[in-house]
């Protein structure tokens, strides 16, 4: 969801409780689109953050720490030149609109006292942050420059007076009577209710409006359907969140579905069953922009590094195809050393040039065709097929080997098409990226020390209370085979399937089978076949697993195994 102006203004009375009168001490931009300004204040440090960022533009304050570029960038800078050191002497908003005011005392070049005010626009794809003059409104510089051939309602650029966006025709929360709701509201005919509300009310975002909507049991109606009593229910719903923003009385949330951050807001969201409360609306707002940026993060990494992946296994798939066609073709090289023999044989037949020699085949005592070279005489022609009957014998060698290569390279790069499906954090993404470009199927990517983190295994603990690792990629999986189980150690992996090294932690206990068994639909669970059922798992113990050496990451032989027969199950 967009962070809307209700929500907005929650987050701006809790930020003036929080910085005003605070000192700006430091200033970063880790991304291109967002700022991070360090603030100390009452002897606390506080670090807020401002996101123009297309999809989640936001503001509040966070525990977040990013990498900042070596050189900052130049909005960075002239930040750092008007406000670092200043003094946050007012935080404001229009109404209930989704712009943030920040205004800065701080000193120019002569000493004189100067104020300037951080513009936050949170408009979607036309979010920005401007730095502007207070007293001439003049803007001094922005994130994102708007020229005129860009947009026909206002440039964004430096030394043009800062115009704020239009004002839209709408009741604010604290401004309506219920005349007016009612006389609106038939305005709306041939809409949802929640859908009107959005339309009248300032601040108003789609989740709060059904939020309303819900509460006055009218979410599923249109206006035209009102009665006079879901006016009344509606009208005292709307007040109830009037006062809880005169009171500033909220009870941040967010709301959860499959276990996946959904919405938040400063009320409670009703309308779904699984929230989790905050204390504040920072708070909140900070744990659902974080969560929603790393899934989308996620997304794009993996989708990216999943793309590659399938182009490269759509080449071997090509491959493969193509070298069983000519091993085909050369497993019948027999036929090579039968016309070179049967020409050898019947040498005194011929008399002059021709392009085939008719003749018994002596091992079937049928007639056969054999074609000829008219350029060639009959004997060199019996030593071309010779050579092609030893080249192809070869080839069958040589093209067996080939087919099993390109076959193990496919069960490899399929398992890392899992390990990426797999993958929750970016650092592991990063960990099958690098793996990948070690072994030369994709380009080296430079990762310094200082970005460079080691990604941790799945834990579980089994209904008897033995520690169950799973590996969610190469690099997590060779850590838990060769290095963090012990000999003892029960080991399991699909039978012949892509997924992850599962390890049970034995302390030198007797593993009931009841562990064994939901170690086996981990395994199964984080395999390439997680969707089907019946899944052949095997498992004997570490101490019989070893790693060829030369093996590519994740490749083990094993002996002494067992085998379950298990139906993942994601519980």
């Amino acid at each position: 969801m967009a962070l809307d102006g209700i929500t907005l203004y929650g987050i701006v009375n809790e930020l003036k409780s929080t910085l005003l009168d605070g000192k700006i001490d430091k200033i970063y931009q880790p991304e291109k689109d967002e700022i991070i300004i360090f603030v100390r204040n009452n002897g606390n440090n506080y670090k807020l953050l401002l996101s123009s960022n297309a999809n989640f533009p936001r503001v509040y304050l966070t525990d977040e720490n990013k990498e900042n570029p070596i050189t900052p960038p130049m909005f960075c800078m002239l930040l750092r030149k008007y406000l670092q050191g200043g003094k946050i002497i007012d935080i404001y908003q229009r109404g209930f609109d989704r712009i943030l005011f920040i205004d800065v005392l701080s000193r120019d070049e002569l000493e004189k006292e100067i104020i300037k005010t951080l513009v936050i626009e949170i408009m979607g794809r036309y979010s920005n942050i401007i730095l502007i003059d207070k007293e001439s409104k003049i803007i001094v510089d922005s994130i994102k420059r708007v020229y005129k051939d860009m947009s026909k309602i206002r440039e964004i650029v430096p030394d043009v007076k800062y115009e704020m966006p239009p004002l839209q025709d709408k009741f604010t929360i604290q401004n309506f009577t219920k005349e007016d709701l009612s006389r609106e509201l038939k305005l709306k005919s041939g809409k949802k209710v929640d859908k009107a509300l959005l339309e009248l009310f300032e601040g108003f975002s789609p989740v709060l409006s059904r939020e309303i909507a819900y509460r006055s049991s009218i979410y599923d109606k249109y206006v035209d359907e009102l009665t006079q009593n879901d006016m009344e229910k509606l009208n005292l719903n709307l007040n109830i969140l009037k006062n809880h923003i005169d009171n500033s009385t909220f009870k941040p949330c967010i709301a959860y579905i499959d276990g996946n951050p959904l919405e938040f807001s400063i009320i409670e969201l009703t309308q779904y069953e699984n929230l989790i409360f905050y204390k504040s609306i920072n708070e909140a707002a900070l744990n659902f922009y974080k969560e929603k940026a790393n899934a989308e993060n996620m997304r794009g990494r993996s989708h990216d590094l999943k793309k590659l992946i399938q182009n490269l296994l759509e080449k071997l798939y090509n491959k493969v195809e193509k070298q069983v066609e000519e091993l085909k073709e050369a497993k019948n090289a027999d036929i090579y050393r039968l016309y070179g023999e049967l020409i050898t044989n019947n040498l005194y037949r011929f008399k002059g040039k021709t392009d085939v020699l008719k003749t018994t085949n002596y091992y079937t005592g049928e007639e056969i065709s054999i074609p000829l070279d008219i350029r060639y005489t009959p004997n060199e022609n019996a030593q071309i097929y010779f050579k092609k009957y030893s080249k192809m014998k070869n080839a069958v060698e040589i093209l067996s080997k080939q087919i099993e290569e390109t076959k193990r390279e496919i069960e490899y790069l399929e398992g890392q098409l899992l390990n990426v499906e797999q993958s929750t954090l970016p650092s592991e993404i990063e960990e099958i990226r690098e793996e990948l470009s070690d072994l030369g199927y994709i380009k080296k990517k430079k990762i310094s020390k200082r970005q460079k983190t080691i990604s941790k295994p799945l834990h579980f603990v089994s209904s008897n209370n033995f520690d169950i690792y799973v590996g969610k990629n190469n690099v997590q999986n060779d850590y838990l085979t060769t290095k963090f189980a012990d000999s003892e150690d029960i080991w399991l992996h699909t039978k012949d399937i892509p997924g992850s090294h599962v390890i049970i932690k034995t302390q030198g206990k007797t593993v009931p089978d009841s562990t064994i068994l939901e170690a086996a639909k981990l395994a199964a669970t984080y395999s390439k076949a997680k969707n089907s059922s019946n899944v052949p798992v095997d498992y004997t113990l570490r101490k019989y697993v070893k790693k060829p050496a030369g093996a590519k990451p994740g490749f083990v032989i094993y002996t002494n195994q067992k085998t379950l027969y298990v139906t993942p199950d994601n519980k």
